[in-house]
């Protein structure tokens, strides 16, 4: 598992293209480029990303003395 990647590497790794992908959300291939590129974003917004190319999202806190995942994002 790779500890950190960008969304378009993470698309591309999933073996998936922007067109692809925006035919799953029902939007049209700039919406995708443009979303990749973005820095900040709704997180239910990057969830329905990370679910359209068959993954899960969640939202952990990491401290020096161990993580938390936090569980109110879990149903949006």
């Amino acid at each position: 598992m790779l500890a950190e990647m960008p969304l378009n590497e993470l698309r591309q790794a999933r073996g998936l293209s922007q067109k692809m992908l925006a035919e799953v959300l029902h939007v049209q291939q700039p919406s995708i480029a443009k979303l990749e590129k973005r820095t900040d974003m709704y997180l239910s917004t990057l969830r329905s990303h990370i679910e359209a190319m068959g993954g899960q999202l969640e939202v952990v806190a990491r401290f020096p003395d161990g993580a938390v995942r936090i569980s109110n994002f879990a149903d949006l």
